[in-house]
């Protein structure tokens, strides 16, 4: 087996840990407002018990002139650092709405340049094919 780079210690501590990654088929939609922020048909699906499942949109389809970094970043031992976007210009409402694994560990490396929002934040419309 090959030597994995940059491990994820949550895995090392839990191998029965399942957090699986595969393409949504279908659209995803994400609005503040009337405003698009992301339009995909390659998002993938991040399932992870006892959480719900998220949608991973690829960088490339999220419009990033609507989005702001912010300085928060938290930490998953499954899934590494995680960087913080908010809504422009949505103030409170849309702090903090988007957030990406930008180096992940390799076991999540699926989900390097996608992001996911929080649907508390932004309108998320997922239609399937």
């Amino acid at each position: 087996m090959d030597q994995i780079a940059n491990p994820a210690p949550g895995f090392q501590r839990n191998p029965g840990k399942v957090i699986t990654v595969e393409p949504y088929h279908g659209t995803v939609t994400v609005r503040s407002g009337e405003t698009v922020i992301a339009l995909s048909t390659d998002a993938k699906l991040l399932s992870e018990a006892p959480y719900p499942s998220v949608l991973y949109i690829p960088f490339e389809d999220i419009d990033f002139s609507q989005l702001a970094k912010t300085e928060l970043s938290t930490h998953c031992p499954y899934k590494g650092d995680a960087s913080y976007w908010s809504v422009l210009p949505a103030a409170e409402a849309g702090k903090d709405a988007m957030w990406a694994y930008e180096r992940p560990f390799d076991e999540m490396a699926e989900i390097r340049d996608h992001g996911a929002f929080y649907s508390n934040k932004v309108t998320i419309e997922a239609t399937p094919d």
